[in-house]
């Protein structure tokens, strides 16, 4: 594909090109080779654009342009207003991901009373329970598993041992990666008089809105009463908890690793990074976002919290670099 052709599909502008080279792939910047596209959307990589051995490179439209003094190396440029985004399209140009014929793969289980929509892959050892409805064109690959009750929309894709518990409900074009369980028990038990702790039954469903990925060996509980949710375009990394009858705002993201415990209400377009403690019972409020290890509670809308306990990022900062002047100020104490 020509590159000129790219930056059209793109909406980018071109610059700095005058052979027009055949693009056959995309890569990082540091590995990428002749014929290949390459991005940089974080300032401190822009010294690699004098090295790159890329065709092009995607950068925002305020990259430097090459000067004598500061050559690129002949690369070409498309200069776009978002060069993560853009690459992230340029690479769905050389890369389609498998494609699954429809059909029932004879190790299937399938209740009779399922209701399964057009066009769907039902792959080998998958099991779908009673009373399910699955909307259009459903891929449900090896060992995953629909329990009875659930009600699921169109395009949804679930990956190899993923599996949606008793009576959820997941909206269209939804991601389960390996290994997710949607609506397991919620951690809730009382303990009695004598000390024994006693289960409580966790009668709530887990909602999924529209939108949605779920990575691998992620788990969202079901609530004990009500319902445990997650907004429509939520994203949800690898290893991450959410606890029964917690909320999850649209265009949330949670990386690895972040535990909500029972009913965390997160608002929209929240960022908890890796390794987020949320304590139950807590609000974070509309674009929050909690650095990595944060332990947090109630966090205002708009606020960047650090630490644990959290505090302001701001102020987190400075008590860090105090922090780290500690052995110093000791050694000047004893001296006096």
């Amino acid at each position: 594909m020509k590159l000129s052709e790219i930056a059209k599909e793109l909406g980018t502008r071109l610059e700095n090109d005058a052979a027009d080279p055949e693009i056959k792939g995309v890569a990082g910047i540091e590995s990428a080779g002749p014929g290949e596209l390459t991005f940089i959307s974080n300032p401190k990589y822009a010294p690699l654009a004098r090295t790159t051995k890329a065709a092009a490179i995607i950068v925002s439209e305020d990259f430097p342009a090459p000067t004598a003094e500061s050559p690129s190396n002949s690369v070409a440029l498309l200069r776009s207003k978002n060069a993560y985004l853009d690459f992230a399209r340029a690479l769905k140009m050389f890369y389609q991901p498998p494609r699954y014929a429809p059909g029932v793969h004879s190790t299937a289980v399938v209740d009779r009373s399922a209701n399964i929509g057009p066009d769907a892959h039902i792959g080998p050892y998958v099991v779908v329970g009673e009373d399910v409805v699955i909307g259009e064109g459903a891929v449900l690959l090896a060992h995953s598993v629909i329990y009875r009750g659930v009600k699921i929309g169109n395009n949804f894709l679930a990956h190899s041992h993923a599996i949606v518990r008793e009576f959820c409900r997941i909206g269209n074009n939804v991601i389960l990666q390996n290994g997710v369980v949607v609506g397991a028990d919620g951690f809730g038990f009382a303990k009695d008089n004598d000390g024994h702790w006693h289960k409580i039954v966790q009668s709530g469903p887990t909602v999924i809105d529209d939108d949605v990925e779920i990575q691998a060996n992620s788990c969202i509980d079901r609530a004990s009463v009500g319902e445990t949710r997650i907004g429509r375009g939520a994203k949800i990394d690898n290893l991450v908890q959410v606890g029964h009858g917690s909320t999850v705002g649209q265009d949330t993201l949670l990386c690895a690793q972040v535990g909500l415990a029972g009913s965390t209400d997160v608002g929209n377009k929240v960022i908890l990074a890796g390794q987020v403690g949320a304590a139950g019972h807590c609000k974070i409020g509309d674009g929050a976002i909690a650095t990595a290890q944060a332990g947090i509670r109630d966090v205002p809308p708009g606020a960047i919290v650090s630490g644990s306990p959290a505090i302001d990022n701001k102020l987190w900062l400075r008590c860090i670099a105090a922090y780290n002047r500690l052995p110093a100020l000791v050694k000047l104490l004893r001296k006096r």
